[in-house]
């Protein structure tokens, strides 16, 4: 049986990816992380850069980046109160891009690619987005929510997963590809 790792301690990853691979192990990734630049490209490159990070010998590494951006400009994590406030105010009543970036190797062969999914924030008053701050504490969330919380968003369009953090559906087809699973 292949050994598979997941090169996160993301807890809503290890739970997206449990619904693929029944056992696997999560490992710190030690990667830095490029912050500027398309969307799509540091996306997928942070999921390389975290994925190669990884010892893997004999082992199928998956590793995931998730990068929210509006109009090319990109909404990481906040770090702080301050900074998610900021960032819900301009998201707020618009429609943003969410790219899932993700790096899957197998003994020297890589497939990187990205699924890019598309969320719509309701519109905010200061005092909703200062709520949903001091609640629900989405420091640690690119874009400053979790659309999990379903408190924030008003619609999305594509996989539901992506958004979370790791495009289950695209990831299940590598790695069928790889001979591991079923599609």
């Amino acid at each position: 049986m292949t050994k598979v790792i997941l090169a996160s301690t993301s807890p809503r990853r290890k739970e997206i990816l449990s619904r693929i691979v029944k056992n696997f192990e999560t490992v710190s990734p030690d990667a830095s992380e490029i912050t500027e630049g398309d969307p799509l490209f540091v996306a997928e490159m942070n999921a390389t850069l975290k994925g190669r990070s990884v010892s893997s010998e004999g082992a199928i590494v998956i590793a995931c980046d998730t990068v929210v951006s509006l109009d090319g400009v990109i909404y990481g994590k906040p770090g702080s109160f301050e900074n998610a406030v900021r960032t819900l105010s301009v998201l707020a009543g618009k429609t943003h891009e969410v790219t899932g970036g993700v790096y899957i190797a197998k003994e020297g062969e890589e497939k990187i690619f990205a699924v890019r999914s598309f969320v719509t924030l309701k519109k905010l008053t200061p005092q909703e987005i200062n709520d949903y701050v001091r609640i629900y504490r989405p420091f640690d969330k690119a874009g400053a929510y979790g659309i999990q919380d379903g408190v924030v968003t008003e619609s999305y369009v594509g996989d539901y997963d992506n958004i979370v953090g790791l495009p289950a559906g695209k990831i299940r087809e590598v790695l069928y590809e790889f001979g591991f699973g079923e599609k």
